[in-house]
């Protein structure tokens, strides 16, 4: 397959959520440090990984669409393919049996024993032979503490404080691919950070299931997060996501009385009725909801607020939509992300209840929540026209290689001319906000001011 003493070459592509971003830079460091070489080019790659996603499932359907590709460039020529991640914990069977061409499979707590598995892969490659590897156990402990992850050359670093989930929501698979909920050691997480601002990081975004329930003997999430915020060069805090269960006071003071911690919660509803919420298993009412929105919004009006909503969960009735729509209309978020249910296999909701909201219906409430939530965006990001705003650039704008990208303290996108003023990423750069709209803002960076 390749010279002897040549270093393999892998490519690894991420679907799905930050914490997969998080484990495919763990992945990166391990591979690393142990021989592994990484191409960008997928035709030059002796190893292909996919880190996987099994709650989204435009994500799952992602992977196997690579699949299948896969399948006729192995058939040309030598090429070792793992699965990484959610799905390869939670469909181990269904990827064993249904995608032969799969040689390593390897779950979320199995990313030690990768490089052992590939080289024996490849080694089996070599030779015209098949030698699966798999490595799926859940484990009570680990959490990577030791390990610095290979991060990209953005601005931003995320940083994983646990792993696993104890909620056991409904629709929810995590507990089954990640484990129980353990936390990192806190003195660990502050080293990953000062690593991290180290090389250009100063941003730090704060990965868990549920960060408010972080635990380490006497810390708790709010002192971590003040803590991280102290760090010298540090200059941007955010964290995703906590649990509208589980808010003390204490972290809500934290967001609302530090200037590194950034004025945005994320607060996902995922419903708005109390018997859909139960079957959830979420743990908290619909005025109990609204009464902590309200309670946020109290003690710092300038927070803003984002959720995550599911339409169409099982036995989802109209009515019981329209409560959701109304705490939308109540909340009036900053930005929503909307998903129709989509069962997932092992939750509690695929063993218990029927998926008998009809595919149509879910799209169609999908498309009413959004068509509500796109000018309650537009409205908040248009009341910013005139300001000036300090934003973090944070790399090219997707449209253009001549605009910069950066996100407002709230969270909300900014695009500039990088021919106003000089900037350097990582920066903090007073921008005037020009016009906006529900997807972006768009503003001018005046020359005459200080680069930050």
């Amino acid at each position: 397959m390749t010279q002897p003493n040549k270093p393999h070459t892998v490519h690894i592509e991420t679907f799905g959520c930050q914490m997969n971003e998080y484990d495919s830079e763990l992945v990166r460091s391990l591979l690393r440090k142990a021989g592994f070489e990484f191409t960008e080019d997928r035709e030059r790659a002796d190893v292909m990984l996919m880190n996987t996603c099994a709650i989204r499932e435009n994500a799952h359907n992602k992977v196997y669409g690579h699949l299948a590709e896969l399948k006729a460039v192995k058939e040309q020529r030598p090429l070792v393919v793992g699965v990484l991640g959610c799905m390869a914990q939670n469909l181990k069977e269904e990827l064993t049996e249904k995608q032969p061409l799969v040689d390593v499979l390897v779950g979320p707590d199995g990313y030690r024993q990768l490089p052992g598995l590939l080289t024996n892969a490849l080694n089996a490659e070599e030779q015209g032979l098949v030698r699966r590897g798999m490595a799926v156990d859940l484990s009570e402990y680990e959490t990577y503490d030791d390990i610095l992850p290979e991060r990209d050359g953005s601005s931003n670093a995320w940083i994983a404080i646990m792993r696993g989930c104890d909620n056991f929501c409904s629709f929810c698979v995590v507990p089954y691919t990640r484990g129980r909920e353990r936390s990192r050691d806190p003195q660990g997480i502050l080293r990953e950070v000062e690593a991290s601002v180290a090389t250009g990081h100063t941003q730090i975004t704060l990965l868990g299931q549920n960060v408010n329930s972080y635990r380490y003997e006497d810390w708790d999430f709010a002192r971590l997060i003040l803590a991280v915020a102290e760090v010298p060069g540090v200059r941007r805090v955010r964290f995703t996501s906590p649990h509208p269960k589980d808010f003390p006071a204490a972290l809500l003071d934290a967001v609302a009385g530090h200037p590194n911690i950034c004025k945005h919660i994320h607060l996902p509803l995922q419903s708005g009725n109390d018997r859909i919420l139960e079957l959830m298993n979420r743990t908290y009412s619909r005025k109990e909801y609204l009464d902590l929105a309200a309670h946020i919004r109290r003690r710092h009006p300038g927070i803003a607020l984002t959720t995550d909503i599911i339409c169409g969960f099982c036995s989802e009735t109209e009515e019981e939509f329209l409560d959701t729509y109304r705490v939308v209309e109540e909340v009036q978020y900053h930005s929503a992300y909307v998903f129709k249910y989509s069962e997932r296999k092992n939750t509690i909701a695929a063993r218990k209840f029927p998926d008998d909201v009809p595919e149509a219906v879910k799209g169609e409430r999908v498309s009413r929540l959004v068509d509500l939530q796109r000018p309650i965006t537009a409205r908040l990001n248009r009341e910013l026209i005139g300001q000036t705003l300090p934003v973090m650039v944070e790399g090219d704008s997707k449209r253009s290689s001549d605009q910069w990208m950066g996100r407002t303290d709230t969270g909300v996108y900014v695009i500039w001319n990088k021919s106003d003023a000089p900037a350097l990423l990582g920066s903090i750069q007073p921008v005037t906000i020009l016009d906006g709209s529900a997807a972006v803002l768009m503003g001018r960076r005046e020359p005459s001011t200080r680069v930050a």
